[in-house]
């Protein structure tokens, strides 16, 4: 049977993961919950993309850590995560000139199981698919993206969906933070 993919309105999955938070040795890992976003009070931003050392995917890290501080200002924690290794995502951080200063997390979800509980692992290779999540401070998938392994997202339209839901208002089509809701 086929996983179907965690959708609005369910309660997003428990996981304390490691992660990547820096390339400075010695201080490359942390663990990263699903309790810390509720904690603080905050939004969750969690973006999936599929390998690391891959061509899409780091076009894609690379916009998000250039908007991290909007995210930010929108009290939401911004979180990266594939099913590769935190070695193998610390040793791309390292390699590659992009991803060097990343202002959130990597997390590595190495054994598959939280991708697999939320059913986005492709058939074939058991990847991730391009998926973002937006997860109220409660815990709760307010919304979900979900791209083709070979189309990038676009991380404008994710910060405009977060401050439509975060106005707790109806919002007409094309809305945007500033314009009247209904």
């Amino acid at each position: 049977m086929k996983n179907q993919i965690l959708s609005v309105g369910s309660v997003f999955p428990t996981f304390k993961k490691t992660s990547v938070v820096s390339i400075e040795k010695g201080k490359e890992f942390k663990d990263v919950s699903s309790e810390d976003h509720k904690l603080a009070g905050k939004w969750m931003v969690m973006f999936w993309w599929p390998k690391d050392f891959t061509f899409v995917c780091p076009t894609e890290i690379a916009e998000f850590n250039s908007k991290a501080g909007d995210f930010s200002d929108r009290d939401a924690m911004l979180i990266g995560a594939s099913t590769d290794t935190e070695f193998v995502h610390a040793a791309w951080r390292r390699d590659h000139n992009d991803l060097r200063d990343l202002k959130f997390p990597m997390l590595a979800d190495t054994s598959k199981s939280l991708a697999e509980e939320l059913g986005i692992l492709s058939a074939d290779e058991k990847v991730a698919y391009r998926v973002t999540y937006i997860v109220d401070p409660e815990g709760i998938i307010r919304w979900v993206c979900v791209n083709d392994l070979s189309v990038g997202r676009n991380v404008n339209e994710v910060l405009r969906v977060l401050d439509a839901l975060q106005t707790d208002e109806l919002c007409p089509c094309n809305w945007v933070k500033g314009e009247a809701t209904l």
